[in-house]
């Protein structure tokens, strides 16, 4: 049979619904037991979306994402509401405005108002700067804090005990902007990873057990223990692993494979626990139960990759760690050299400045702007992106690694090849299969009826419509019997056929029927899962860019050369078993290569979470789609073009930003430190203040020009 992913393999060969037709012994294809395709998964959401490795947020449920979401709001508006009278009793504001403010009490009532900010808006950053101080990841959280902690302390200092200026203005607008940053962001990406959970609400709770006295027993799937047997009834989730020793079906793998169509099972051969059973009896023994599972290891390998995963910083983390370095390696040289004059309080002030500056307003806010807009503009373009880290350094990707079936194809039958012999049409050749297989709901029936559509053929009446088991279908039409049947049948009647024809065909990994009126050939027709049109664009373009292009597939190696071949791939690995995905993403990104992956399957979810950006289509099974970084919401491949695109867009946007943010901080730290302050030029806290507001609403406006090349 031919051309459909080891996802598909099995199953043309079985029946064209009885259409055991297809048997398609060629390209021995004997679907390779595809059970194997599926052990593929490990999730990557890291959503360090929002690299606050600190609070909180790092791996679970959305609910709790929500939640911090709601937090953050709810903290942004009491600091802005708290910031008002905090900015109009400000020293530093009164001077810079001219207007004089003064009660009894003046200064404690400011002391408490910037102290509730300070504890509850700069909780966030507070705990955040912990985690990076004991994982040794410094960024964002521990760049504010340093600031908000130095000037609310040198604040009180200065209020209570010593001369100086005072940065509880500082330390109020710092929080809002800060707070407005991240909600901003957050609430600009999906959230929370529930693969796991989707993994897990998979698994059905009980069995039917058989006894030793042949009784059926209804017990937990806990209880069960390697050599059970069970029953699996019709239309029944299959429990957990095991062996079919009796009975016959077609088995519904796609929430674990990806694939659409059913897997004939029969004695013998694999059951993986979580797939459905169709219209058959399976009785099973049991040989797997617990970690050693199909499920358990994908739930095991999504875990890790994402564990492992996490600990990518995103580009504005990064920023912020060497900000961090420089604000504290600047604050450490100021004190040092103002306190070998003499005048440790003026010593100390310099420092607070520098340390303030050091940690630009812009940062905190024009880079989760140019998150909220590019997300913004992702959704626009079909794009859901859920994982931003990955998201960010799509740039610098060297492969893309293709699924085959679904994703680089269809995943629907269609008519490739018709053959007609002697004296009739193509149209009356397909016409003829067309009026019988309307019959069918078998896969390569319905892409033979949609040829017919297509032609817009009218059906031929159609009685005594009969299913031959592995063979295919007959049917007579105006007093004639016309059979649409599988290679296998014609050898096994001894009718001849062009062999040359057909082995070229099933060399291309198609999966040809033959049509016969009164046991007379009157030709064949071959059918493949049809390469999505988009597919020859997208992998053109992406080679272009000079990125390597790879298909992956469980299908075999015919099948797979050919697809490769049609859209020109860089390389083809086939035959690949589920949990070996994740192992070649691992290969294909040894040497620093920086590897996507692109899948629509449970099989695929290790390899997305595995590679250095996981893609899923939007049409492909909720575990996967929650493993991705991000989601092609039309289930077009070609999307991802616009992934690279927007991700190049983002990044030089961040860096404009950057260079706006820290150009000031160039010019502004070393007056800050007062390096001129022998010649009159020193900056002073309002003026620092006046001109961080000017670099952050340049950075602001620039966010908003961010748009697709």
């Amino acid at each position: 049979m031919a051309n459909h992913d080891s996802k598909k393999n099995n199953q043309s060969h079985s029946e064209h619904d009885g259409h055991k037709h297809h048997n398609h012994e060629h390209h021995n294809h004997e679907h390779h037991d595809h059970e194997h395709h599926s052990h593929d998964h490990r999730e990557h959401h890291n959503h360090n979306g929002h690299d606050h490795s600190g609070h909180g947020h790092g791996g679970g449920h959305a609910g709790h994402h929500e939640h911090m979401i709601d937090d953050f709001k709810k903290r942004f508006w009491v600091s802005l509401v708290l910031a008002i009278p905090i900015t109009y009793l400000s020293p530093m504001i009164q001077m810079l405005f001219n207007y004089e403010v003064n009660f009894t009490g003046n200064t404690i009532v400011l002391f408490l108002l910037s102290t509730i900010v300070f504890f509850y808006g700069g909780k966030p950053f507070l705990l955040g700067a912990w985690d990076e101080i004991k994982t040794k990841t410094p960024g964002m959280m521990l760049l504010i804090s340093l600031a908000i902690v130095t000037a609310y302390i040198y604040s009180t200092l200065t209020a209570f005990l010593i001369d100086g200026s005072d940065f509880y203005f500082e330390v109020a607008t710092l929080i809002v902007i800060m707070l407005l940053g991240h909600w901003v962001e957050m609430r600009s990406i999906m959230g929370a990873s529930k693969a796991l959970e989707e993994l897990i609400k998979l698994m059905p709770k009980e069995a039917h057990k058989i006894d030793a006295s042949g009784n059926i027993v209804e017990v937990s799937v806990e209880e069960l223990h390697p050599g059970d047997e069970i029953l699996v009834k019709s239309g029944e989730k299959i429990p957990i692993d095991g062996e079919i020793f009796e009975g016959e079906s077609t088995v519904d793998e796609s929430m674990l494979t990806g694939e659409s169509v059913p897997v004939e099972k029969g004695p013998g051969m694999k059951a993986i626990g979580g797939a459905v059973n169709g219209e058959g009896v399976l009785k099973i023994k049991v040989n797997k139960i617990g970690n050693d599972t199909y499920l358990s290891q994908v739930i095991q390998l999504v875990s890790e990759a994402e564990n492992t995963k996490s600990k990518a910083q995103g580009f504005a983390n990064i920023a912020a760690k060497w900000l961090f370095y420089v604000a504290v390696v600047a604050g450490i040289i100021t004190i040092a050299y103002w306190s070998t004059t003499g005048d440790f309080e003026f010593a100390l002030e310099r420092m607070v400045t520098v340390l303030i500056i050091a940690c630009p307003h812009a940062l905190g806010l024009a880079m989760p702007l140019v998150t909220s807009r590019s997300t913004s503009i992702a959704a626009k373009n079909g794009l859901l992106i859920r994982n931003r880290t990955p998201f960010e350094n799509a740039r610098k990707l060297d492969r893309v690694v293709f699924d085959k079936t679904g994703t680089l194809t269809e995943g629907n039958f269609g008519v490739t090849d018709i053959h007609p012999s002697n004296n009739v049409s193509k149209d009356e050749l397909v016409k003829l299969a067309y009026s019988v297989e309307t019959q069918s709901d078998h896969p390569i029936a319905k892409g033979i009826v949609k040829e017919g559509k297509n032609r817009n053929l009218e059906l031929y009446e159609v009685t005594n419509y009969r299913n031959l088991t592995g063979k295919g279908l007959t049917a007579d039409v105006k007093g004639t019997e016309i059979a649409v049947i599988s290679p296998g049948a014609m050898k096994a009647n001894n009718i001849d056929f062009d062999e040359e024809t057909y082995e070229k065909l099933a060399q291309q990994g198609k999966t040809v029927v033959f049509v016969l009126r009164d046991n007379v050939l009157q030709g064949m027709i071959a059918l493949a899962d049809i390469i999505r049109e988009s597919s020859y664009e997208v992998i053109k373009q992406l080679k272009d860019s000079g990125i390597e292009t790879v298909m992956m597939t469980g299908d075999n190696n015919r099948v797979a050369n050919y697809v490769g071949e049609k859209l020109g791939l860089s390389k083809v690995i086939s035959e690949v078993l589920p949990h070996d995905k994740s192992d070649n993403v691992k290969k294909l990104k040894e040497g620093g290569k920086k590897v996507a992956m692109i899948g629509d399957g449970i099989n695929d979810a290790p390899a997305l979470a595995e590679a250095d950006l996981g893609i899923a289509i939007g049409a492909g099974t909720d575990v996967a789609i929650e493993t991705a970084d991000v989601v092609l919401v039309n289930s077009d491949p070609v999307d991802i073009l616009n992934i690279l695109k927007l991700s190049k867009a983002s990044y030089r946007k961040m860096i404009q930003n950057l260079g706006w943010a820290a150009g000031y901080n160039v010019i502004a730290i070393p007056l800050a430190a007062g390096v001129l302050y022998n010649v009159g030029i020193v900056i002073t806290p309002a003026i620092g203040a006046a001109v961080m507001s000017l670099s952050t609403i340049i950075c602001a406006i620039n966010a908003q020009l961010l748009k697709i090349d």
